[in-house]
């Protein structure tokens, strides 16, 4: 969050003299999103920030009229959060990281610093809205070469 807030200095708002920042946590319970996101919105916020993809859903889910502003690993084309990258459309706008689509080159990566290796390992959140996509990317690419 200090990167955040010098930001927003670096733009003229100063936490506390003249922007306040409300901040939700889910402790891990991924299931009070929903709720968070709507006392947010309740609270007439002039915009709300999210990063993490389930967050950004709940926030969509929330608000049609308060801009949502959004860094994500998901595809926001994909998972219906914008219309397009270069005009996202409605409420919504930000920048993904497309985590998914760098799967298959870290597999890459992996057979280039140890082309030995019989055995590779992933662990995927089956509950994260990418969670399937970044499987089916990491399966395609542990397919044998031909």
């Amino acid at each position: 969050m200090t990167d955040f807030r010098q930001g927003l200095r670096q733009t003229g708002y100063v936490e506390g003299r003249n922007v306040a920042i409300e901040y939700r946590w889910t402790a891990g319970w991924v299931e009070l999103l929903l709720q968070l996101a709507a006392d947010l919105i309740n609270r007439q916020v002039a915009v709300v920030v999210a990063g993490a993809s389930r967050a950004v859903v709940a926030a969509k889910g929330a608000t049609s009229t308060i801009p949502v502003v959004f860094w994500t690993g998901v595809d926001p084309i994909k998972f219906g959060l914008v219309k397009a990258l270069n005009h996202p459309g409605g409420n919504l706008t930000g920048f993904t990281l497309l985590s998914g689509e760098l799967v298959a080159k870290q597999l890459q990566f992996i057979r280039e610093v140890a082309p030995d290796a019989r055995i590779v390992a992933a662990l995927i959140d089956g509950n994260d809205p990418n969670g399937g996509n970044v499987a089916s990317i990491l399966q395609a690419a542990a397919q044998p070469r031909r």
